[in-house]
């Protein structure tokens, strides 16, 4: 089974995300969405765009999103089987969250790594 194939997402939690997020957008050039991040979107080795994006986002630090990590940042790995990959985690003694998501969005789990970081493990929609 092929666990990761890709990151999907990168987000940060922030003491003032609009004060971050102008930064990025001033000094590294990223185009902030109102929404409070971009998607970058995939190329080929010829510069071509390719099926697929890269989330970045800056959220306020107040809220729970990340918990139980206390961690200022969570990274989300795209994965092909989700359901398989959470079970053969589970049997590695991982310290898979119980709690998953089946949205529009995909399919969602959740680990925490050894040093309490939550991961975040996203099977896109069929065809994404």
């Amino acid at each position: 089974m092929r666990r990761v194939t890709g990151i999907g997402g990168i987000f940060f939690l922030a003491k003032d995300p609009v004060a971050l997020r102008a930064w990025y957008r001033e000094h590294l050039g990223i185009d902030v969405q109102e929404w409070g991040g971009t998607a970058f979107t995939w190329v080929d080795a010829a510069g071509d765009p390719t099926q697929g994006t890269t989330v970045w986002s800056i959220g306020a630090a107040s809220g729970d999103s990340f918990a139980p990590s206390t961690s200022t940042f969570m990274v989300n790995y795209r994965v092909e089987d989700l359901a398989a990959l959470l079970q053969a985690l589970r049997e590695e003694g991982c310290n898979v969250l119980e709690k998953t998501d089946d949205s529009e969005f995909g399919k969602f789990g959740w680990v925490l790594d050894p040093e309490g970081n939550k991961v975040e493990l996203w099977q896109p929609p069929e065809g994404q």
